[in-house]
Order: C-alpha cells, then structure tokens, then sequence
C-alpha cells in the first residue's frame, strides 16, 4: 500500500476526482470526517493535513509520496523527489497592495505572508528592504489594518483581493500547481507501485 499525504480542502477534492479518473476511488471521502482514507482495492492510503505540512510528512517517511503546490515545495526548500506536475490546483504567487499604492522605487517594505522564505528572496531580488511579518491566514487584512504595505500570497482568481481593495502589483511565480513528490528512500523500496501511480496520473492528465 502506497500512503500518499494531500492538502485538505480544495486540492484533496480535485485528488480525488484525478484519481477516480484513474479508476482509484475513495467510497467515504465525501460522507466521512476521517484523516486517513483507502482506496476501494486498499492499495492506496491518502493522510489528509494542511497544506504547509504535506512535503514534511513525505520528507520525514510518515507518508512514501505527496501533493502539494510548488509554492509549498519552494517555501518548505523540502527533501523531497518531484515526480511529475500534475495540473491542478492552479494558481500564482504575487505581491499585492492597496489600489493607491505604488511600489516603484520604493527602498522599503513591510510584507505580510504564509511565505516568509520566498517573499525574502523576491524583495532581496529587486534590491528593497523588507520587513516580514509571518502570518498563518487572512494575508488581506494586514493592509487593511496597517500591518504592512503589501502582501505576498497565492492568487487563484483574485475575487478575495478584488473584494478587499487590493490589486496584484507584481507576480513572483506563475503558473504555480500541484506536484506529486516521493521521500527518496520509498522512491526506491516502492518503484514500482510508484511508477504505475505516475503512468496512471499521466494518461489521466492526457485525457
């Protein structure tokens, strides 16, 4: 049995529906409450965490393979295999701020963000002095309050940034999705079971 670690939320019900496409299907995830679900032919055993988790579970072996965004991969700088990209659970990380604002040649900024790690190295990029502020969730109220200047965040369709005065000034990465990723250990004990899981997920993506 392969224990693969997923993002609850968004990107597990979007797992689900590429594995069932597969012919992997999990009976109980919409009715059950439960963190660990098995495949219907008990091959596969998904443990759902949060998504800053996942690439930890891998890393450590608690799980022989993962989901997780790239943003997530990048942030963590995990000890981890990626396999393949997936392409789901798209989105794009960027600097955002009031509408008002302009960040051209500004020499300083505080930031906040979920990612502190890659916000650091974009701002070490383009030459301004950050201040990070680490926050764990609603990244948008931070300028609202006059936490910060600007924001580093994932967008999807930027509905939630519309909706609270803000506008994307910059994008740091684009294109951001999901990527199936092995501990280095299991990638080797568990090829095979894993090199079938990719073959299945890459005809799926083809279909």
């Amino acid at each position: 049995m392969l224990r693969i670690a997923v993002a609850k939320g968004r990107t597990a019900k979007e797992v689900i529906n590429l594995f069932s496409s597969c012919g992997i299907h999990f009976d109980d995830y919409e009715t059950s409450r439960k963190l660990i679900l098995k495949s219907r032919d008990k091959n596969i055993e998904l443990i759902l965490v949060k998504p800053i988790d996942t690439p930890v579970y891998v890393e450590s072996g608690a799980a022989d393979c993962g989901i997780a965004g790239y943003d997530i991969l990048l942030e963590n700088e995990a000890n981890v295999h990626i396999l393949m990209n997936l392409n789901i659970s798209k989105c794009k990380m960027c600097v955002a701020a009031k509408k008002d604002l302009s960040l051209d040649n500004k020499k300083s900024l505080t930031v906040a963000t979920k990612f502190p790690n890659i916000a650091r190295k974009h701002f070490e990029k383009t030459g301004i002095d950050c201040k990070i502020i680490h926050l764990s969730g609603a990244i948008e109220l931070a300028p609202l309050l006059h936490m910060s200047d600007a924001i580093v965040d994932i967008v999807q369709t930027g509905k939630t940034l519309f909706e609270n005065g803000l506008e994307i000034k910059d994008i740091i990465i684009n294109n951001i999705s999901a990527c199936f990723i092995a501990n280095k250990v299991s990638l080797k004990t568990n090829y095979p079971e894993i090199d079938n899981l990719m073959i299945q997920l890459s005809n799926a993506d083809k279909e």
